[in-house]
């Protein structure tokens, strides 16, 4: 007997309807006819930009669908708040797993990323194995990296995104990338200027239309982006990311490496995301990756980074103390 689609799962319904919508979806359009991107939109998913050894497939297969999204250690934590029991102090245990806060101050998402009607396990898909090819000298170049911003002697030392210089994890890209919260995106959008708000350390991306890139020696935070349009879909092409930037974050970029995303509507709720990353430096081939942003109905609040900050003056008065005792 045929299966008809009244009885097909929800899964393989979601899929079916996206492929449908994708096929005969007319996106809005501005007053000159271009494709309009303006709105709220997230990237929020249990889906990371590589795939994880858990999985030895790109696409989830529907009739795993609940048994994988169920046991995904991001679900389980939130499920579980890690075992914590309400009124009980930690010990310091938990900081090896990374829970520098319990599962209550994170909203990570809790299902696999849908792009193209399939249910993804990582962003990456070229490679096929779903991980970034690294080089022998990226490698290497990561490992300097780290030792050069890994250390406790002033601020200088740590992390960006400790440092509120820009969010961190990748969000304000290029390429955008979801992290443990604050995965929101708003696009204002005029004929000469794309502008991305990110809602992580409240990152702007102004992205001018059919210009040129500025002198490389200039160097700015998320780097120098340019856009074009090829038909309906928005093409930008981003250089020469701010040298603290570029040894760092998930996709590290030498001064010889270019990041070409792509924006296409795909239906009335997602915008289908695609990148590639191109440097001899750090990596062994171009790899490429697909996500979707969706549209959202939440609001985007300030992202005050630096209120409340108390993990920066912690750290390094933790260093002046340890230092202070060595020396007694």
């Amino acid at each position: 007997m045929s299966r008809t689609p009244c009885c097909l799962t929800t899964a393989a319904l979601m899929m079916f309807t996206s492929l449908l919508m994708a096929d005969d979806y007319e996106p809005p359009r501005t007053p000159s006819g271009k494709p309009d991107f303006q709105g709220l939109w997230t990237n929020a998913s249990i889906t990371t930009l590589q795939r994880d050894s858990r999985y030895d497939y790109l696409v989830v297969p529907p009739d795993r669908l609940a048994e994988v999204t169920a046991a995904h250690p991001q679900n389980v934590r939130q499920a579980t708040d890690d075992n914590l029991q309400a009124g009980e102090l930690l010990d310091g245990s938990d900081l090896a797993m990374g829970r520098g806060y319990n599962a209550f101050w994170i909203d990570p998402g809790s299902t696999f990323g849908l792009v193209k009607g399939e249910y993804r396990t990582s962003w990456v898909i070229d490679p096929p194995s779903g991980r970034i090819p690294y080089s022998e000298q990226g490698q290497q170049l990561r490992r300097e990296f780290r030792a050069k911003f890994s250390s406790n002697d002033g601020p200088e030392g740590r992390s960006l995104g400790e440092r509120c210089l820009i969010g961190f994890g990748g969000t304000g890209g290029p390429p955008m990338l979801n992290v443990l919260y604050n995965n929101h995106y708003q696009i204002v959008q005029t004929e000469d200027y794309v502008m991305i708000l990110v809602e992580m350390n409240q990152d702007a991306r102004i992205i001018p239309i059919d210009g040129e890139h500025r002198p490389s020696a200039l160097h700015q935070w998320l780097g120098d982006s340019v856009g074009r349009w090829e038909g309906d879909t928005l093409v930008v092409e981003t250089v020469n990311l701010h040298p603290q930037q570029a040894g760092g974050g998930q996709v590290p970029l030498s001064d010889q490496g270019k990041v070409t995303e792509r924006f296409t509507r795909y239906s009335e709720s997602q915008i289908l995301y695609e990148f590639e990353v191109s440097d001899p430096v750090y990596y062994e081939q171009v790899w490429r990756g697909e996500m979707s942003f969706n549209a959202s109905e939440d609001r985007m609040y300030e992202y005050a980074c630096h209120e409340g900050n108390y993990g920066l003056p912690g750290i390094l008065m933790g260093a002046r103390r340890e230092e202070a005792d060595a020396a007694q």
